[in-house]
């Protein structure tokens, strides 16, 4: 995966939970400098990560979209 694409989707990722970049960081105990460096393409994270990431917020109903419908 490109960098700019793995940018684009974890940031994508973490804005569906409503959480700022620290709450994010501070959930899933990644370093707040090695996330930023995620959005900002500088780094990539294996490519195992993001499916785990979404699959872990979709199991837990952290994305507001999931969590808005759920309540209407």
């Amino acid at each position: 995966m490109s960098d700019e694409l793995f940018s684009t989707k974890i940031k994508e990722l973490r804005e569906s939970t409503g959480l700022n970049r620290k709450e994010f960081c501070e959930k899933f105990e990644i370093p707040y400098r090695t996330m930023t460096e995620w959005e900002l393409g500088h780094r990539n994270a294996p490519p195992y990560l993001l499916r785990l990431l979404s699959y872990y917020i979709e199991m837990h109903g952290m994305q507001e979209k999931y969590t808005k419908e759920r309540k209407d």
